[in-house]
């Protein structure tokens, strides 16, 4: 992994990190299926008026849409808005990890390296650590809301995965595809399935009352989530997916809930515990054996011969 991949994991994970906060108090004002609607228009508009259509089947262009557009963030936006807390959401969404290798290893045959491997098995036993300081520290206790949103925010990070794939599809059909015009022109399809979903759920009153009464913060929210978490996250997210392993691009979105946790802290004055700052060291170091483990191993070898 070259400087430049590591700077623009970097600010990936800066972007969807902050992204929790930023839909926790987007849901304040907007119910999920509605936000999710006026998500995707900013992103498409006017996006779409200055890039030029993708040059990717209109199948992989759907399914790239439906999965890590309409289904991640349909799921998510509902998880958070029947309680999931934002904290929580952020660590149980990166399950998508697990999903995304797992499928691409089915998908595309990838390999993986026992470095990789102890790396996630590492990584994985700090999200277990983060997870459960996170749920005592909301005082969640196990009930209807808290076992529904959990298994939303799963389903979110399984369409995610899903969504990796396809791209890294799109990505072996044409080395030319934009990621940029495939972020922007994908973002047409869900507007519609949003708003129905906003229509059928949450009714007509919510959606003419939350559109007349839009707050400044709501508007900042969706301007958040579609300029910097979609155009810039996705197409840079895209870009690592397309140039690097899979495997080594999909487990550094474990770092996205020590940022996530990091900003509820400073700006939602969520504290830290002693657990969840030794859970995301151990998340850490779980990543550096994923991304730098067979170099060290390597070079180790080198040494003794």
């Amino acid at each position: 992994m070259s400087p430049r991949h590591i700077i623009t994991a970097l600010i990936v994970i800066f972007l969807w990190g902050m992204n929790f906060v930023v839909i926790k108090i987007g849901l304040q004002g907007v119910p999920p299926f509605l936000l999710g609607a006026l998500r995707f228009v900013l992103v498409a508009f006017p996006a779409i008026l200055f890039l030029p259509r993708p040059q990717v089947p209109l199948k992989w262009l759907l399914a790239y849409a439906l999965t890590i557009s309409l289904g991640q963030f349909a799921f998510l936006f509902s998880a958070m808005a029947v309680g999931m807390p934002a904290g929580l959401a952020s660590l149980v969404l990166q399950a998508q990890a697990f999903f995304t290798v797992g499928l691409s290893a089915l998908v595309f045959g990838d390999k993986l390296r026992a470095s990789n491997l102890l790396g996630m098995i590492i990584a994985s036993l700090g999200l277990v650590l983060l997870g459960s300081a996170s749920l005592n520290n909301a005082a969640t206790s196990v009930s209807h809301v808290s076992i529904l949103g959990f298994s939303l925010t799963l389903c979110a990070a399984l369409s995610w995965a899903c969504g990796n794939v396809i791209n890294k599809k799109i990505g072996m059909i044409s080395n030319s595809v934009s990621t940029l015009s495939l972020v922007a022109w994908s973002a047409l399809i869900p507007i519609l399935p949003f708003f129905l979903l906003s229509y059928l759920f949450e009714g007509s009153a919510a959606i003419v009352g939350s559109l007349s009464n839009l707050s400044l913060s709501s508007v900042l929210t969706v301007m958040y989530l579609a300029f910097a978490a979609t155009l810039v996250g996705y197409t840079l997210w895209g870009r690592l997916l397309a140039s690097l392993p899979t495997h080594m691009v999909a487990p550094l979105t474990l770092l996205v809930p020590v940022v996530g946790l990091s900003a509820a802290w400073l700006l939602l004055d969520e504290a830290l515990k002693t657990n969840q700052i030794i859970g995301a060291a151990i998340v850490m170091c779980g990543l550096l054996i994923n991304v730098f483990g067979h170099k060290f191993s390597a070079g180790v070898k080198r040494v003794v011969r």
